[in-house]
């Protein structure tokens, strides 16, 4: 696995997929988010969210999750790390993929911005 740093340049954004996300994502995203992982990678797939959350912010990820705890505890903590919330509901992942690809600008801007702790994405109608 990657360490997300890329050769010339600042470091990518690393996202940390939760649980109730599809382990194939981070594969399939690797181009845009090179170093990116799914808890499983790490043996957290049972764990606890603050075990989660510790080790997000230990190594530089970004949390990309549809767990309401997450955001819950990204406002009351702040960042880091940071946490995106994906409100889509039951969805397919090529449509949490296809949201993460299409948001790829704002979702660089957000880990880039010092202030930022949460960023919600909702399904565009």
């Amino acid at each position: 696995m990657s360490d997300g740093r890329a050769a010339d340049g600042p470091t990518p954004t690393r996202l940390l997929l939760d649980q109730n996300l599809a382990p194939v994502l981070a594969r399939r995203l690797a181009d845009l988010y090179p170093g990116s992982a799914h808890v499983r990678e790490y043996g957290l797939a049972a764990a606890d969210d603050e075990v989660v959350w510790a080790h997000a912010a230990a190594h530089g990820f970004t949390i990309v999750t549809k767990d309401d705890d997450f955001r819950q505890r990204s406002v009351l903590r702040r960042a880091p790390p940071r946490v995106i919330w994906v409100r889509f509901g039951n969805c397919r992942t090529v449509d949490v993929e296809a949201v993460l690809r299409a948001r790829y600008a704002d979702i660089l801007a957000f880990t880039s911005d010092p202030d930022a702790a949460l960023l919600i994405l909702a399904r565009r109608t």
